[in-house]
């Protein structure tokens, strides 16, 4: 199984960004595909998560900024992000497990990306 992000990148607050996880060895269509962050000091937290039942979570924060989508055929997960904030700097990962039962718990989450940097300045 791999997981891997890409579209990280430092921009000023405002902007947009669309990361995407590319996968291999998972079937996006049945597994909750997940995205989390970690901020320098800070401990990795949950951003959303796209079930694999069609449900989607977001963390407060992001709600009505960030939108996850995935396509099927291609195998991959994408995170839109808009109107971001300086708090929003962080890693990103991509994340993907089967079953869970805290969505928003990292440790529930089989599979891992290697993440990829968002820098947003103000």
């Amino acid at each position: 199984v791999q997981l891997v992000e890409s579209g990280g990148a430092s921009v000023q607050a405002g902007d947009s960004l669309t990361l995407t996880c590319a996968t291999s060895g998972v079937t996006v269509s049945r597994y909750s595909m997940g995205w989390f962050r970690q901020a320098p000091g800070k401990e990795r937290e949950f951003v959303t998560t796209f079930s694999w039942t069609g449900s989607i979570f977001y963390t407060d924060s992001v709600k009505g900024r960030f939108t996850i989508s995935k396509d099927n055929a291609k195998e991959s997960v994408y995170l839109q992000m808009n109107a971001l904030k300086p708090e929003d700097t962080a890693v990103y990962y991509c994340a993907a497990t089967r079953f869970y039962t805290d969505y928003a718990k990292a440790d529930d989450y089989d599979y891992w990306g290697q993440g990829t940097q968002v820098t947003v300045s103000s």
